[in-house]
């Protein structure tokens, strides 16, 4: 699905797309009680976002049950580079190399991630 401008997910969205990601199917029920790991969220307010989503098209939900599931209808991978396009165009006035010199200027980055940096640079070299 391309992400246009309307149907862009807002950070609350974000959150619970992050968990349809990583569980790949859940009901209400299930991401409530995983987003209140981490902040304090009302049921409520969690089935009315992901109504909105639904009617966004950003999950789809699957109704042939009483419980109804959710799964995103848009990649995770799609979502970051978006983001990252909108977040680079913005911010950093286009500049790729700019955002890199940001972000590992101001995040220690691991061996290994320097070492998965290092062998993604070569490989378009």
């Amino acid at each position: 699905m391309t992400m246009v401008k309307n149907t862009k997910p807002t950070e609350s969205e974000l959150e619970i797309l992050q968990v349809l990601w990583d569980k790949k199917t859940a009901t209400v029920r299930d991401v409530h009680e995983h987003l209140l790991k981490t902040k304090e969220a009302g049921y409520t307010t969690t089935l009315k976002l992901m109504q909105i989503m639904f009617e966004k098209g950003l999950v789809t939900r699957d109704s042939s049950n009483k419980t109804h599931t959710y799964e995103p209808a848009v990649s995770r991978e799609k979502t970051q580079k978006f983001f990252l396009a909108k977040m680079i165009n913005s911010l950093f006035a286009g500049s790729s190399a700019e955002l890199v010199i940001q972000a590992l200027g101001n995040h220690k980055a691991s061996q290994k991630e320097l070492d998965e940096i290092r062998n993604y640079l070569d490989s378009i070299k």
